[in-house]
């Protein structure tokens, strides 16, 4: 077993080592890499993205980043494509096959295959020499010196070298298409990501009741509605007009110096200019604001009109905080 120093050694040494081989593939983003992201943006069909072993994995995640990013994309294992699943890929389909030697058996058995439906290949490969790289239509590097395992057999650098090239290939058809973050939204709508992007905070405060009381309220109606709507807070209203904000905690430092407070009412112990967010805000920039003032509730307004309370628990209840 090694020390806590020599692993940390080994950790440094092997991010060093994929961090060189990465930085070796910004030479090899030249005019095949344009002309691939050129086929990609304006193809009717889908990209079916293929590979064997580890490299299928990565196929997956490109696949992944591709369709939440607005490029249709599928995954179709290079093994299974040659049982039967070659039948998903359709006429305007383009292939990319993922494979680093390009001399794999289950490769150099799908490439006619593909080509014989007529499709066209993206070769994403660390060798150009290589079975797949001569029939390809088109090529991505992914070519690295050697592995980060010591035993330089273990996908590491080569991997990681075809999860980056996918990336760059996705990032740049995000900026062709203008894909902004409303898009995303649309395609995240169920995790904290999509909601930071759609999520507003009227979907969240008519969610809750909302505690109001008047100017003339007295001390123990002010109580019984902070308690009732179960918020740590009421606003003060004439009529509809927002005036002040009494929380529980300016209750608790009210009775700390008041030795007469039978007589109190809303007027006397409201906070003028409370903290407010205007309705049709998102979500998100409420959690940003109660984190910036160190509260946990804020009260959303039209204009000077109240309409309801927004608190830190239905941020934290949404996967915002």
């Amino acid at each position: 077993m090694k020390n806590s120093q020599e692993i940390k050694a080994i950790a440094k040494e092997t991010l060093e080592i994929e961090r060189d081989s990465i930085h070796k593939l910004i030479e090899s983003i030249d005019d095949d890499f344009a002309n691939v992201v050129e086929v990609v943006y304006r193809s009717k069909g889908r990209l079916v993205v293929s590979g064997i072993g580890k490299s299928a994995i990565v196929a997956q995640k490109i696949v992944a980043t591709l369709n939440s990013t607005g490029t249709p994309a599928l995954f179709m294992h290079a093994a299974d494509a040659i049982h039967g699943d070659l039948g998903m890929v359709q006429t305007d389909d383009l292939v990319i096959l993922i494979s680093k030697s390009g001399n794999t058996p289950e490769v150099k058995v799908l490439v006619p295959l593909v080509k014989a439906l007529g499709n066209k290949l993206i070769a994403l490969t660390g060798n150009y020499d290589s079975f797949l790289g001569q029939q390809a239509d088109y090529r991505l590097s992914c070519a690295v010196d050697q592995e980060a395992c010591p035993n330089n057999l273990a996908p590491t650098n080569s991997t990681t070298a075809q999860m980056v090239m996918g990336d760059a290939l996705a990032v740049c058809l995000i900026k062709c298409r203008d894909f902004g973050s409303q898009d995303f939204a649309k395609y995240h709508p169920g995790g904290a990501l999509g909601k930071k992007l759609y999520l507003r905070v009227s979907d969240l405060f008519e969610q809750n009741e909302k505690p109001q009381v008047g100017l003339e309220a007295t001390l123990k109606e002010v109580i019984l509605e902070i308690s009732s709507k179960r918020l740590g807070v009421t606003a003060v209203v004439d009529e509809e007009k927002l005036i002040g904000i009494i929380t529980d905690g300016d209750l608790r430092r009210m009775l700390s110096r008041e030795e007469d407070f039978q007589k109190l009412k809303a007027k006397d112990i409201l906070t003028l200019n409370p903290k407010t967010l205007e309705n049709g805000a998102m979500a998100i920039e409420a959690a940003e604001r109660m984190k910036e003032l160190n509260i946990s509730q804020l009260l959303i307004t039209e204009g000077e009109k109240y309409l309801g309370v927004v608190h830190f628990h239905d941020l934290l209840k949404e996967g915002l905080i």
